[in-house]
């Protein structure tokens, strides 16, 4: 390969789906398993090749590039990061097209709520024109998915389909050999108008470059991790504890407290008097009180006393006292009963 990968993340949605635990805190520097969302989706590139000389472009809207900058410098101050605003935020190919500045070459892209498991090490050798990495899936009516023709080749993506013939479930990660192909596709993509609800998707425009007669493959993945709602974010947080980031084995609880693995504990939270797990991370600096917490995913710096909490989403420095329940909270927050 004769140019690093340029690795292209696009992260100007607001996170709505999740919130209230996203009105100050953007979707990528939500907490999981221990680290953040972002932190995971960064972890997948480590068998990119010659990934110390790529360049990490992250297309940001003006409201969360300080969070995510500040992130970036305190936890990979080594990495090169580019962060283009994303200044009207219309959808997925547009996000891409405002960052037009800073992509030449060979382009990843990976949406901020995609975690894959995956070996990216067959790039140094590939041959295609792209990849688009997909995952069969028993209905896949929900999900945009890929045709192939008699030779193995895509010959079409299509969003939602109406049967379930084809199961191949585009996972929202795309290589492409020459960053200016896929431009020009999303420049002739803007120019015919080619969205929905106003928003340009990427499969328009790779559509386009099917049309023009580029050849693309697929690359399967076993696992497809998201983390765009609640219930997808639990989700990823219980299949992380259950794959290495439980560290339940490493911890002495507290007198009269009960850790039911798996588990991800801070060292520096402090847990009393509680029964924690299965399936819960907790952050650092988390005080947790005669609780009782299942399924959920603490923030750090949150203080939780007689709470009994299930399926719940706690954000930063969040105070809660004798709630019950399921819980979905914003960072800061305050509930006492």
């Amino acid at each position: 390969m004769e140019k690093p990968i340029k690795i292209l993340i696009p992260m100007g949605g607001f996170g709505s789906r999740l919130r209230p635990l996203t009105w100050s805190r953007p979707k990528p520097l939500v907490s999981l398993a221990g680290k953040t969302v972002i932190d995971f989706v960064l972890e997948m590139f480590k068998t990119v090749p010659d990934v110390e000389s790529s360049e990490f472009i992250f297309s940001v809207n003006a409201q969360v590039e300080p969070q995510i900058r500040e992130h970036m410098a305190q936890h990979y101050p080594d990495w090169k990061v580019q962060f283009p605003i994303d200044t009207v935020m219309r959808g997925q190919s547009d996000a891409l097209w405002q960052a037009k500045e800073h992509l030449n070459g060979p382009l990843l892209i990976v949406f901020s709520d995609t975690i894959i498991e995956n070996d990216f090490s067959c790039l140094a050798d590939e041959t295609a024109d792209g990849v688009v990495w997909v995952k069969p899936v028993p209905d896949p009516r929900r999900f945009g998915v890929t045709l192939l023709d008699e030779e193995g080749w895509i010959s079409e993506l299509i969003e939602k389909p109406e049967d379930m013939s084809n199961n191949l479930a585009v996972v929202g990660c795309y290589y492409f050999k020459d960053a200016a192909a896929i431009l020009s596709a999303v420049e002739e993509q803007i120019e015919q108008q080619l969205f929905l609800k106003g928003e340009f998707y990427l499969a328009d425009a790779i559509n386009i470059l099917l049309r023009r007669g580029l050849k693309m493959r697929v690359e399967k993945v076993d696992v497809w991790l998201d983390s765009g709602t609640p219930e997808s974010l639990l989700e990823t947080n219980r299949y992380l504890l259950e794959h290495g980031f439980d560290n339940s084995s490493k911890l002495t609880p507290a007198e009269n407290t009960v850790i039911i693995p798996p588990v991800f504990i801070h060292p520096t939270a402090q847990v009393q008097q509680s029964v924690i797990g299965p399936d819960v991370s907790v952050g650092e600096n988390v005080i947790l009180q005669s609780c009782l917490v299942r399924e959920s995913i603490i923030g750090p710096g949150s203080n939780l006393k007689s709470c009994r909490l299930e399926d719940s989403l706690i954000g930063h420095n969040v105070s809660l006292k004798g709630q019950t329940g399921r819980a979905n909270m914003g960072d800061n927050s305050c509930a006492v009963q």
